[in-house]
């Protein structure tokens, strides 16, 4: 007789396959992107915000450790899960964010979107006490949700702040909201609970009538760089920043990022051109849009880029 998977979804099973012990923690998550989720090692090193040479020697290493080692296939059972388990949230947190950073959902990985809503309900059924695990399926609903608002009639990227609230699916906030409620009474400090929680908070503002809630929103990303201090969070802190205390400290705090990887990341020009045109530094700004174009945005942010950088041109 043939047992059963203990991970009733196929593409789960195999993340959680891939994200073997004995890879070194830095491989896991990246070889399993590229086994399992087809994103090339441009995009990976991307994500992690590293050098792509550095990314590709990892997934060299990674596969002669596994040929040394003479690891097999084998679904791990329930008592291997924990030791996955970040590799495992990291590859989906990564593939979901392939399909969110296309607006327009016409990209190569736009069904990930709805696939990573599927595949954090199953993990949320399996691990129903995590509170990562929650948080994370959370933020997917809260993101998905927003959709719908995405895009102008024009096919044209909508900034969140521009958003109209009317849009977003209420279904996907409602089970977000009831995700993360779990997750806050188990940990409430964890960082994807914290990173969860700044998406329920847009997630409230009931219409555009009402203004952004960026002071709200600076607190928790404060609470956040507290546990979990990368510069992808400090970035996107730098945004709301810009609304609270003014755009020269937020360009003052985007510019003391340091980290290589950052002059492949996409969003890093974009919020950094948006902050130089705010303060009148046309030059700079258009040189910063043409940036973030270059690094091959998806349809409706590269209309959107073309926009601020005409804005910037003819102004």
């Amino acid at each position: 007789m043939i047992e059963a998977c203990p991970i009733p979804d196929e593409r789960l099973a195999l993340i959680f396959t891939c994200c073997h012990p004995a890879i070194h923690p830095e491989a896991r998550a990246a070889l399993t992107l590229r086994v399992v989720c087809g994103l090339t090692t441009e995009e990976i090193a991307r994500a992690f915000l590293v050098p792509e040479p550095t990314l590709a020697q990892r997934l060299v290493r990674a596969k002669r450790k596994i040929a040394r080692a003479g690891i097999g296939y084998a679904v791990p059972g329930p008592d291997a899960w924990a030791e996955r388990l970040d590799a495992v949230l990291s590859t989906l947190d990564v593939a979901y964010a392939q399909a969110h950073a296309d607006g327009a959902g016409v990209g190569p990985y736009a069904a990930y979107a709805r696939e990573m809503l599927r595949i954090t309900a199953t993990l949320t059924q399996m691990m129903p006490d995590e509170p990562e695990v929650l948080a994370l399926a959370a933020t997917m609903r809260f993101a998905e949700a927003r959709r719908p608002a995405r895009v102008d009639g024009k096919g044209s990227m909508v900034p969140l702040s521009k958003q109209d609230p009317a849009r977003w699916d209420k279904v996907l906030i409602a089970e977000g909201q009831a995700l993360l409620a779990r997750a806050l009474a188990i940990a409430p400090a964890r960082p994807r609970v914290l990173a969860a929680l700044i998406h329920a908070e847009w997630c409230s503002r009931p219409s555009l009538a009402e203004p952004p809630p960026w002071s709200a929103i600076l607190a928790i990303y404060d609470a956040l760089i507290a546990v979990r201090d990368d510069p992808i969070t400090r970035l996107n802190r730098a945004v709301a920043l810009a609304e609270v205390a003014g755009c020269a400290a937020a360009l003052e705090a985007v510019d003391a990022l340091d980290m290589p990887g950052l002059a492949s990341f996409l969003p890093y020009h974009a919020v950094r051109a948006g902050l130089l045109h705010r303060l009148g530094l046309s030059g700079e700004a258009h040189a910063a849009y043409q940036r973030a174009l270059s690094l091959a945005p998806g349809e409706a942010e590269r209309q959107w880029l073309e926009r601020r950088r005409a804005e910037v041109t003819n102004g």
